[in-house]
């Protein structure tokens, strides 16, 4: 069963797209070419989600495409694991919806001289089907971008500099006071063309020095202030190896990056606004000869209940308040895959929040409602019995079962039934019980009646319970005239309760979750792990109709009255179902 919608959403409209369109009214560029550019220093999230979706849509939209392109510049943060998530999430949040934009190069290979836009241009083509591929990087471009920085010392643009990392922070200065000049920074164009390919070759130890760009130390922006383009760091990187020991700076690889990929639109979040100047400034003091890509900026996505600082996450994972990256309270988008919540439900809410300038905080409510909308869809709907209390009816004859037509899912348009098996034995939610019953409870009580939804009306006659006065069954009389194509199938009551055969069901676990944090901003006082919900997991031994048995990993299922729920795919086996919740099917903590 497939877990994707049929009809594709209309494209949306903002105005990064308002721009976009702009530009191929006018047949600025022969072709869009957009990017999701992630660092692997951590897993992807909700907020990651956006940006992937806002890059692949623009490229889906104008018959474009979107490199996935990997940040790597700091290898003492990088692992291949986030590597091989990354790509994993990235696949999964666009297949078959924009995987036909979705670029990677030929494995092992560094970019080749190609025609895109119109212009030569670094890019590779998109790679045939069974090549064997892998996709962009930062990395693959350092021998470019080494030899643009020493363009840059050759053109008086950049100069070695000997200052420790905290002098450099010292010499900076203050927003509200101009910084100081290096005394390295008049060094002779012979000297830091010496001294670079020194520190190319290892020559100097971590920090000893860096090449820095030269700007202007007394600009209001910081980001010009001399900013670092390459530091020393004597550390073996995932993707180059050894062969390394200087690593280019974000600012510096990121713009090189774009234009060596022919990107024609750099998205990214709000906080690079103030990098958008050294973006231009790096690109324009090379005399590079193609037409340079150009930075626009939108508003990050901030989500209540919810933190996706990756440090943050990272500490959550290493002190086990999670069970890792992927565990289905996380804001990964591996952990929401985990829990069960469909691509096409994440791509429906980070589409539906829109993209703006500003920032602003979107309720969680927003995004649960856009999984259950989504999932009301797709699910299958099967009766399940999570904290199970036994009914005995007792004009059902031992062993005599009785089959009743369940719908699969009413959304369908040619809606189908099964058969569940009704016997003299059943469990019920322990919740649907209550000796003592509360004004107006419509659920099973001492001499009330309820209906078991598909079967028929029971009444309660008598309590059992053991020596020490627990409950241990309910004995119940079925009336049997109010099964389907019965003569008082139309007899009503009040209450309708969930059900399953005690002798025809299924034993599995089930895992309850709820939301990892009980405050909506959690970092908001700096103490988020002071607000993390204990209550965020509960598993329970359940009750499940006997065809759940053979439930797959793609398949999704409404609990009939609990909630969505799919099979975990990491732990789950055939001798051992284990079912995650994706989602309540209202927002219980609206109460």
């Amino acid at each position: 069963m497939s877990v994707e919608p049929t009809i594709p959403a209309p494209a949306p409209s903002d105005f990064i797209r308002d721009i976009v369109a702009g530009h191929v009214a006018e047949k600025r560029y022969a072709k869009i070419v957009t990017r999701f550019p992630p660092e692997p220093n951590g897993y992807l999230h909700i907020g990651h989600a956006k940006s992937i979706c806002l890059n692949f849509g623009i490229a889906r939209e104008h018959n474009g495409q979107c490199n996935l392109r990997f940040d790597d510049t700091n290898p003492a943060k990088e692992e291949i694991e986030y590597v091989d998530s990354i790509t994993a999430d990235v696949q999964w949040l666009v297949a078959g919806w924009a995987d036909h934009c979705l670029r990677f190069k030929a494995k092992g290979s560094t970019p080749a001289l190609q025609q895109v836009n119109g212009q030569s241009d670094y890019y590779l083509a998109p790679v045939a089907p069974g090549v064997d591929s892998e996709p962009f990087a930062a990395s693959s471009y350092f021998d470019q971008l080494y030899e643009y920085a020493v363009e840059l010392i050759k053109r008086g643009k950049a100069y070695v500099c000997d200052l420790t990392p905290e002098q450099v922070d010292q010499y900076r200065g203050a927003p509200d006071r101009p910084g100081k000049e290096s005394p390295f920074r008049n060094r002779s164009v012979a000297e830091n063309l010496d001294l670079f390919t020194r520190m190319k070759a290892g020559e100097f130890p971590d920090g000893a020095r860096s090449l820095r760009s030269k700007i202007d130390m007394s600009s209001p922006n910081m980001w010009l202030r001399d900013p670092l383009l390459y530091r020393i760091r004597h550390t073996a990187h995932h993707h180059t190896g050894d062969k390394w020991c200087i690593y280019p700076l974000y600012d510096y690889a990121h713009c090189l990056s774009d234009y060596l990929e022919g990107i024609t639109h750099s998205i990214c979040t709000l906080e690079f606004v103030d990098h958008r100047p050294l973006y231009d400034w790096v690109l324009e003091n090379l005399g590079l000869p193609r037409p340079l890509p150009h930075q626009y900026e939108f508003a990050k996505l901030n989500l209540g209940y919810t933190i996706v600082s990756k440090r943050k996450l990272l500490h959550l994972v290493n002190e086990k308040f999670v069970r890792g990256w992927d565990d289905p309270r996380m804001p990964t988008i591996s952990g929401l895959r985990r829990r069960g919540i469909p691509a096409s439900a994440v791509r429906a809410f980070v589409t539906g929040v829109g993209v703006t300038k500003f920032d602003s905080l979107t309720e969680v409510a927003v995004f649960e409602n856009a999984v259950r909308t989504e999932l009301n869809t797709l699910a299958q709907r099967r009766l399940a019995v999570l904290k199970p209390i036994k009914v005995v009816l007792t004009n059902i004859p031992a062993g005599e079962v009785l089959e009743c037509d369940a719908t699969n899912n009413p959304q369908d348009e040619h809606s189908t039934t099964r058969k569940v098996a009704l016997t003299r034995e059943v469990y019920i939610e322990s919740d649907d019980f209550a000796e003592v019953p509360p004004p107006k409870y419509f659920r099973l009580k001492p001499g009330g009646e309820v209906r078991l939804k598909y079967a028929c009306i029971i009444k309660l006659d008598e309590i059992v319970k053991d020596a020490a006065g627990a409950i241990t069954e309910l004995r119940c009389t079925a009336d049997l005239t109010t099964r389907a194509g019965g003569p008082n199938v139309d007899r009503k009551v009040k209450g309708t309760i969930h059900w399953v055969s005690a002798s025809k069901c299924i034993d599995a676990e089930v895992r309850l979750y709820d939301r990892l944090f009980n405050v909506a901003e959690p970092d908001a006082d700096g103490k988020f792990l002071e607000h993390v919900n204990p209550k965020s997991l509960e598993i329970v031994t359940a009750k499940l109709e006997a065809s759940l048995a053979t439930a797959r990993l793609e398949d999704r299922f409404q609990f009939e009255r609990l909630g969505y729920f799919a099979l975990d795919p990491k732990d789950s086996a055939p001798a051992k179902l284990i079912f995650n919740r994706t989602i309540t099917l209202k927002d219980t903590w609206a109460k």
